[in-house]
């Protein structure tokens, strides 16, 4: 097949710290490559996917994050070099509603976001004419009326990701700085549980460095250690040298992503049992899920816990290979027309043991 990937306008693929949308479209487009399927990636010029780059697109536009002018300006570029493909994978919110997208030409969307009610109506919308993707069953639940076509788990390349000790005789949180990501709670936890805690946390909006001025900064001792915003190598030998990860979420996460990463380096998780989080944590083999009062309380048996399990775990069901193999199992059926728009169909997402 010859694969359109469209992703927005403000972080490159792959990102090179922060962007869990763009770090999924370049585990997608790599595996794609790798079958043999021909792909053009919509994304910032300066993306350096190993895939061919669509011309005319600007350079990453960081700044004008979330805007609409940014993102239809960007759209517009994007489908006007796409006329020529065998289907369209479009990422953005915009872009599956463009109007001159090519005719005959299939377009599945993923919703990457929570699916509160004006995002709803986008999707209500998109689906009557595309493919629409949730990333988990807890966030395809919070609108039962959308005719979500698949459910796919998010993977990841775990060719990237050494398996840490578990040694370093802390616990770790990496995540945004913002009240949902659970860090103010991390923070108390890991003193509860009387544990070191290293933080590594994105701080570049205005809203995300007010909260961590005025909220955790002040809270910061001896017993926390910030580190900032960190790259992969960095992240992964942070989180593997810990003894668990901290996943103590406010919000229903539609997919948490770092949770996986976690795992992949064989540290279990111990977190909130909100959003996404019962999919992907085995309680009591991966990890420990309950309500946040409890975490510290589990943080001992996390260390018990088996770090080979927590990796295979990842292998089993967060692959790369898999999580491709899904996708492309889905464009075949749309390019067959064995899918039709608006009509929801099995997802074959591993059922949670």
């Amino acid at each position: 097949m010859r694969i359109g990937l469209v992703t927005g306008p403000w972080i490159p693929v792959p990102p090179a710290t922060y962007g869990g949308t763009e770090r999924v479209v370049d585990t997608l487009a790599r595996g794609f490559a790798a079958a043999g399927h021909e792909v053009l990636l919509a994304a910032p010029a300066d993306s350096t996917c190993p895939v061919q780059i669509v011309p005319g697109m600007r350079p990453t536009d960081y700044g004008g994050l979330g805007t609409t002018l940014a993102e239809l300006s960007h759209v517009a570029r994007a489908y006007e070099e796409l006329q020529d493909v065998d289907i369209i994978h479009d990422h953005t919110l915009a872009g599956p509603l463009y109007l001159h997208r090519p005719a005959g030409v299939p377009v599945a969307t993923t919703i990457h976001g929570p699916i509160h009610a004006q995002a709803a109506d986008i999707y209500r919308a998109v689906a009557r004419k595309g493919a629409v993707i949730a990333i988990s069953r807890d966030q395809a639940s919070h609108a039962p009326d959308l005719p979500v076509t698949r459910v796919i788990h998010h993977g990841m390349d775990l060719s990237r990701v050494p398996v840490g000790t578990g040694k370093g005789g802390y616990l770790c949180f990496v995540g945004r700085s913002c009240p949902d990501k659970g860090l103010l709670e991390a923070i108390t936890i890991a003193r509860q549980a009387g544990m070191h805690l290293k933080i590594a946390v994105k701080m570049r909006e205005p809203d995300e460095v007010r909260y961590f001025r005025d909220v955790i900064e002040p809270m910061l001792g001896p017993n926390e250690d910030f580190v900032g915003e960190v790259d992969d190598a960095r992240k992964y030998r942070l989180m593997g040298e810990a003894m668990a990860f901290l996943n103590p979420i406010q919000w229903s996460e539609p997919f948490g992503l770092v949770m996986i990463e976690a795992l992949a380096t064989g540290t279990p998780v111990v977190g909130t049992s909100i959003g996404s989080a019962p999919e992907i944590v085995d309680h009591g083999r991966t990890g420990f899920l309950g309500g946040t009062a409890e975490l510290a309380g589990l943080v001992p048996a996390a260390a018990t816990l088996d770090r080979a399990a927590c990796r295979k775990d990842v292998e089993d069901r967060f692959s790369a290979e898999r999580m491709v193999g899904e996708h492309l199992e889905l464009y075949a059926d749309l390019v067959a027309g064995r899918i039709v728009p608006g009509v929801p169909h099995h997802s074959r997402v591993h059922q949670n043991r």
